[in-house]
């Protein structure tokens, strides 16, 4: 009798779904397969295959099941410990596997594809090339820059130079070396090259590294050595901004390298990548691969394959590269830790910290988390001997901690939101030949477009949001859902033309100091200025050429980049955290001041920070500059145990939108009468709501939450399992959309 294959499929359903065998094939859990599924076909994995006789009685009888249309892998696409993540993963956060499972595998391998890694050119010397000496294609010197090249790369057989070359010139040398493509054409034009296309082995030349490993000091060290290779432990590099982290990233993934496995890195910002892949490939003599958003769906589907079958030593990427298959993983590092963007805010809400530390104790290795200002929870865990703590005071090298100053200016006239002090320190830090960087975390021109003489305010009509001023070209743009409208020149309400842009965004700010230093380049980085493929790139090719310039930008330069020669940093605004409606808000801002500081001063200069405020006898904020990042993290910790907020509870948010608000609320107000139901209220185990999202209405839909608080996961869990499955019978459940977000970082 044919066995049963449970399969899971890329569904919101919490459940899987029973097919009869193929035709054709042998099907193995992990496989894909192409399923009728109503009047779609989709493509699922395979989760569990059953016999017969062992089907619970309530199920569908075997005359009932479809089969599936066919077995897309001959071999298991998805390994065992991706497959347990992934069911771990639909557990702890409430929901459906097939979709959880989607968002692990490439868009290429979702689709259907076949998953065998493709065929590329590759190059070698001809015993013509070989035998050319570079200096005769003097007319050509790029051309010959490149031969000599190659013919380093390349070894003869035997002593005698008129053997083949044994080298081949693959994508990895290619990108490693930064060889031009359109030089490689010419020189296989002139026959000093041979191409052949095959499917690319790994190139492991015997010498690991490429440059020398830097001398650790004493911190460094004690870090290191603190590290157990082979066996899990979480390890909190807490390490201030220049303190050397990367290094120490670097000679641990050394050691597992020198042991034939590989390294995971997962970093927040895909702005980060180009810097840390320079300094990899600069270091390690392996193959390395990007595993990001901004990848085609061809390269991401080509990097996931070479990493499955062990092409790739080392996978830097973001948050979504937690479920990259590794054959032989020795260590997995999340840099910039505390950074909220390893947190998925829709659709499949999950943490990718919190899913590497899972991966990394299945899989018994060590996984390092580092960060200059660590999230809370990471910081107190530290504290209570969960996470083993390890501190790089001292910033390496000769580098010196900036010297911070904070800039009172209640009743100073500003300058487009500048003071003039902060003025005054951009241009003299010019004439020193240095570099300033200007924080300001808005996009846009201005934030309001407000009529002078009614006082109305251009308001986004699908949110509770205003508009925001756009220029080049002119508009209005929501940025809660990409609304967009013509810049607006009569006010709506009372027809007048005295409309204003009040407050300061990045594209204001960077006119304000161009006009100011008109000799002087002034570089924005945003997101709207980053948008083509490797801008990024451009612009930290520009800023590390060392040349004067100005630097303006958001919260994308706070996060891990290194520029030398930036001496002065001024933050135009470190008020607007201090007053956030998220409780997480004093901590986020905290972590943003110190990292944009932190760009200062990285190399032999000693760097300044000034930060302008209207708060400046703060709490918090006079904690934080005067005692430093543990204090401030100390009295935060106070806060949240008074007001037993997470890391001392653990919170789960039911999430429910509609067009019609109301329809919102009864969902949640059933969800509420159920939850009681199951787990009445107690000191242990709370419910609030339902209540308006901070943002009530975004995107045309409004928005409301229920809030439920426990003192303990397992006691949120018990409660969420039965919960969630009466959720799902609800017939009320198709008029709204309806999320349970564990662990929220976004109460919005």
């Amino acid at each position: 009798m044919p066995a049963i294959l449970s399969v899971a499929l890329p569904t919101p359903l919490r459940k899987h779904f029973d097919y009869l065998p193929p035709s054709a094939g042998t099907p193995q859990i992990g496989c894909r397969v192409q399923v009728p599924f109503g009047r779609q076909i989709l493509i699922g994995v395979i989760t569990g295959i059953s016999n017969i006789e062992d089907r619970d009685k309530s199920a569908p009888s075997v005359g009932q099941l479809k089969p599936a249309l066919s077995l897309l892998d001959e071999q298991p696409l998805l390994p065992q410990n991706i497959m347990t993540l992934c069911l771990w993963a639909a557990n702890y956060y409430q929901h459906a596997l097939g979709d959880i499972i989607n968002t692990a595998l490439p868009a290429g391998l979702r689709a259907g594809d076949p998953a065998v890694l493709p065929e590329e050119t590759i190059w070698s010397l001809t015993t013509k090339g070989l035998n050319t000496q570079p200096d005769t294609l003097k007319r050509a010197p790029k051309q010959a820059a490149t031969l000599r090249q190659l013919q380093s790369l390349s070894a003869p057989v035997t002593g005698s130079i008129t053997s083949e070359a044994t080298t081949a010139i693959g994508p990895d040398e290619i990108a490693t070396f930064n060889i031009d493509r359109k030089i490689i054409k010419r020189l296989e034009e002139k026959q000093l090259l041979t191409s052949t296309t095959e499917i690319p082995r790994p190139n492991r030349p015997e010498l690991l590294l490429n440059e020398p490993r830097l001398n650790l000091n004493d911190e460094q060290h004690t870090a290191l050595n603190a590290i157990a290779f082979g066996k899990f432990g979480t390890h909190l590099l807490y390490g201030t901004t220049g303190s050397g982290k990367t290094e120490v990233y670097m000679q641990a993934i050394e050691t597992v390298l020198n042991k034939g496995q590989q390294a995971l890195i997962l970093i927040p910002e895909i702005g980060l990548t180009p810097q840390l892949l320079n300094r990899f490939r600069a270091r390690f003599n392996r193959p390395l691969a990007l595993h990001h958003s901004g990848l085609s769906d061809g390269e991401r589907k080509n990097n996931w394959l070479r990493a499955k079958a062990g092409h790739i030593d080392i996978v830097i990427g973001t948050r979504s590269a937690v479920f990259t298959p590794l054959p032989n993983p020795g260590i997995i590092i999340i840099d910039e830790e505390h950074d909220i963007s390893f947190k998925q805010q829709d659709s499949f809400r999950y943490s990718a910290r919190d899913l590497a530390a899972i991966r990394a104790q299945n899989l018994n290795i060590p996984l390092i988390l580092g960060s200059a200002t660590p999230s809370l929870e990471s910081f107190h865990n530290a504290e209570q001997g969960r996470y083993q703590l390890l501190r790089l005071h001292a910033r390496a090298g000769q580098a010196q901690a900036p010297n911070i100053q904070v800039l009172d200016i209640r009743k100073e006239k500003l300058n487009n939101g500048i003071s003039r002090q902060a003025i005054n320190s951009i241009a003299a830090t010019l004439n020193r030949s240095e570099q300033a960087l200007v924080f300001i975390n808005r996009r846009g021109f201005a934030p309001t477009l407000m009529c002078h003489d009614c006082g109305w305010v251009a308001q986004c009509p699908h949110c509770d949001a205003r508009l925001t001023v756009h220029q080049y070209p002119n508009h209005l743009h929501c940025h809660h859902c990409d609304y967009q409208h013509p810049l607006i020149t009569r006010c709506l309400q009372c027809h007048s033309k005295e409309l204003h842009c009040l407050g300061q965004g990045s594209v204001r700010t960077e006119q304000c100091l161009q006009e100011l230093f008109t000799d002087t380049p002034v570089i924005r980085v945003d997101r709207d200025s980053t948008r083509r493929k490797n801008a990024m790139q451009d612009i930290m090719d520009q800023v590390n050429s060392g040349k004067p310039c100005i630097l303006v930008g958001t919260q994308m330069l706070a996060k891990g980049h290194h520029f030398p020669n930036v001496t002065l940093v001024v933050i135009l605004d470190a008020d607007n955290g201090l007053f956030s409606s998220d409780f997480r808000g004093p901590e986020r801002t905290g972590q943003l001041l110190l990292q944009v500081s932190g760009r200062a001063g990285r190399a032999e200069k000693p760097g300044h920070v000034l930060i302008q405020t209207h708060l400046c006898d703060h709490p918090l904020l006079t904690t934080l500059l005067e005692n430093g990042y543990s204090a401030f993290m100390h009295q935060i910790l106070q806060e949240r145990q008074l007001g037993q907020m997470p890391p001392f509870q653990y919170i789960a948010l039911l999430r429910a939108e509609a067009k019609f608000g109301q329809h919102a609320v009864d969902f949640l107000q059933t969800a509420r009468q159920l939850a009681e139901q199951i787990q009445p209220s107690t000191p242990q185990l709370q419910y609030l709501g339902p209540l308006p999202a901070p943002m009530e209405r975004r995107n045309q839909r409004f928005r409301f939450q229920l809030q439920i608080k426990a003192e303990s996961r397992g006691q949120l869990h018990q409660l969420l399992q039965p919960l969630i499955s009466e959720l799902d019978k609800l017939p009320q459940k198709n008029r709204v959309r309806w999320s349970v977000d564990i662990d929220p970082l976004d109460m919005n």
